[in-house]
């Protein structure tokens, strides 16, 4: 079937076009080129007064695995009151801060998302994780699998193993757990945290193994890179949520000299220790290490004021936070002695002084960074809000007037300790485009997604031009996924089943042998029942791989 969107204005920063008023072919799921006059239009869309970008992705949400369901069985009274009814096309579900599997996909792809991926996937867990991720519709998957507190490296790093055994090591972690990329968390910090240390900086020891988290990064990164993956590492750093953190983020930048790096959900690792209360924004100060380390890209973890569930790794701070729990309940637990997994329920407060001041910092780190191309649209969901909260995020960011609007009503002190209302930046389409499409392609190496061009997977999302940029990115006009319409005026028409990403970098198999006999003396699964087929996250027609290359 020949597609043809006829007279749009186009933004696809991939190939420098913003505005332009352009034709887009779609054939066998592909963008393809203007076709000769002998082939026939099956289907032309009236275009004009709309705006036309490939499909959004989501570089870091927390959709699928242990903590995730955790979270939703926590919150009854959160889908209580947020039900989906069953229609001709969708199915019922459920969730506000964690909603279900189906619901997820529904309202990714209502909002013109086409690709999310989960950024913290234990491999002891990813064989849950996956199948749950393969439940979710329409929209492409993936996620990155969690290294740094596992056991079995750690004790490699303390015996001062070869990088070259540790990056093996790292190889088979992503081959056998179906990732795309690695992540840390609180380098040795989950580890620490069951030998009964509650706090760990950079160049603190890990009581157990004898190692810092200094050399936890470094050697990851290491490996990263020898491994030819293309998303750097994706750290949570130290100290996440802790008053005066902004110094441990500083030094975490210097301290893989010059390696790339991905600092996630950096809101949260920018805090100051000023002030009356000492709690201040660093926002400035983290932006200008940004700005001048050119391999150190970022995503932001907005907090937006509400009801939701925190759901991270990191068993050491969510230990710490849990005393804030609303509803008073929390979960910190261990995963398979390789990692943890602390769930506490959280309201954001627009008249808390904190919690307003960590909306400001969100907001100065995304004005203050310059270039789009290193900073992407998150909110670490659900741990700073839920994901559909994007599209007032996006209007806050396009938008000075609503901005301050937004900023008078505030804890006044807050609002007084921040800079936000002096910031004169307003992102552009244009940016928006590149920070949430192009952006997260090009880092993830998803070179066929992301962009307009010839030989792109039809993943196109169209908006209705409005001055309200909230309405206009909340409900998309039309959403093509792999060139079949599934979503028109923010209500699914079809539903699809996405892809799931995957990296299978080269490594040397001999390691394999000393990892089967650690599997036989420490672990509650045999090695070879640890790796994950594709048929398991395929099975039952859900989706199909898609093998990413290595650089």
């Amino acid at each position: 079937m020949f597609i043809k969107l006829e007279g749009g204005a186009v933004y696809d920063p991939v190939h420098g076009i913003n505005g332009e008023h352009r034709d887009i072919y779609i054939s066998n799921g592909k963008i393809t080129r203007k076709p000769s006059s002998q082939i026939r239009i099956d289907k032309t869309y009236d275009m004009k007064g709309k705006i036309i970008m490939a499909g959004a992705i989501d570089i870091h949400t927390h959709i699928g695995g242990g903590k995730v369901n955790i979270a939703r069985m926590m919150l009854p009274e959160d889908h209580q009151n947020d039900l989906v009814r069953k229609s001709g096309v969708i199915r019922s579900g459920c969730g506000h801060a964690a909603p279900s599997t189906m619901v997820t996909g529904y309202r990714y792809a209502e909002m013109g998302y086409t690709a999310c991926f989960e950024p913290a996937m234990l491999p002891a867990n990813a064989r849950q994780a996956h199948m749950e991720m393969a439940d979710i519709p329409i929209v492409d998957k993936g996620a990155y699998a969690l290294a740094g507190n596992d056991d079995f490296f750690l004790r490699m790093l303390s015996a001062k193993r070869d990088q070259a055994a540790i990056t093996d090591y790292i190889g088979w972690i992503m081959n056998a757990s179906q990732a795309l990329a690695i992540k840390v968390v609180n380098p040795g910090g989950i580890n620490a945290f069951k030998y009964n240390q509650r706090r760990m900086d950079l160049d603190e020891t890990n009581i157990k193994y004898n190692v810092t988290p200094r050399s936890i990064l470094k050697t990851l990164a290491r490996a990263v890179r020898e491994l030819g993956v293309p998303h750097p590492l994706h750290v949570h750093g130290c100290n996440l949520g802790v008053p005066g953190n902004m110094q441990t983020t500083l030094d975490t930048i210097k301290a893989v000299e010059g390696m790339p790096l991905h600092l996630t959900h950096i809101q949260f690792h920018s805090y100051g220790n000023e002030g009356p209360r000492k709690f201040s924004s660093g926002a400035a100060r983290i932006a200008e290490a940004v700005n001048a380390n050119p391999n150190i890209s970022i995503d932001v973890g907005q907090v937006m004021f509400g009801q939701t569930v925190t759901a991270s790794g990191d068993t050491m701070l969510q230990y710490a936070g849990h005393w804030h729990a609303h509803p008073k309940k929390w979960v910190v637990m261990d995963i398979e002695c390789d990692a943890g997994c602390g769930v506490v329920p959280f309201n954001y407060k627009d008249k808390s002084f904190v919690n307003a001041l960590q909306w400001a910092i969100g907001l100065e780190l995304f004005l203050l960074i310059n270039d789009p191309w290193r900073i992407f649209l998150t909110t670490d969901h659900p741990n700073g809000a839920p994901f559909t909260t994007y599209p007032h995020l996006i209007r806050l960011l396009m938008d000075r007037t609503f901005r301050n609007e937004m900023l008078s009503t505030i804890n006044k002190q807050a609002a007084a300790a921040s800079t936000l209302g002096s910031i004169q930046r307003e992102y552009s389409i244009y940016e928006i485009a590149i920070m949430t499409r192009a952006a997260p392609a090009r880092s993830l190496g998803l070179k066929n997604r992301g962009h307009l061009g010839a030989g792109a997977v039809a993943d196109i999302t169209v908006y209705d031009d409005m001055k309200n940029k909230e309405h206009m990115f909340a409900k998309p006009a039309y959403v093509f996924k792999d060139g079949e319409l599934v979503a028109k005026n923010g209500k699914i028409v079809k539903v699809t089943r996405g892809g799931t990403h995957v990296l299978r970098p080269e490594y040397d198999k001999t390691m394999e042998r000393f990892l089967k006999n650690y599997f036989e003396n420490y672990h509650s699964v045999r090695m070879d029942n640890f790796r994950i087929s594709d048929d398991e996250i395929t099975e039952l027609g859900k989706g199909n791989i898609i093998v990413q290359p290595c650089q």
